[in-house]
C-alpha cells in the first residue's frame, strides 16, 4: 500500500529534529510518487503545454502569470 504524499510532512512537522531518523519510510514513499510523475510522458507533455501558454501570454502582454492573477485592492 503506497503512503500519501501529506504523510511525509505530518512526520516531519512531528519528529521535529529526528525527522531525518523517523522518516525515512514516508521519505522513501514522496520519492516514489515524485518518481512516477517525472516519468510519466502524458505529466510532461501537459507541463509543457502549461508552459508555452503562460510564455505567450507574457510575450504579448509583458505580465507575468503572477502579477496576472492577483486581485486589485478594492479601496481604488
Amino acid at each position: 500500500m503506497a503512503l500519501d504524499p501529506a504523510d511525509f510532512t505530518r512526520c516531519c512537522k512531528d519528529s521535529g529534529i529526528l525527522m531525518v531518523l523517523k522518516c525515512r519510510k514516508e521519505n522513501s514513499a514522496l520519492k516514489d510518487c515524485l518518481t512516477a510523475y517525472y516519468n510519466d510522458p502524458a505529466f510532461y507533455e501537459e507541463c509543457k503545454l502549461e508552459y508555452l501558454k503562460e510564455r505567450e501570454e507574457f510575450r504579448k502582454t509583458g505580465v507575468p502569470t503572477k502579477k496576472r492573477l492577483q486581485k486589485l485592492p478594492t479601496n481604488m
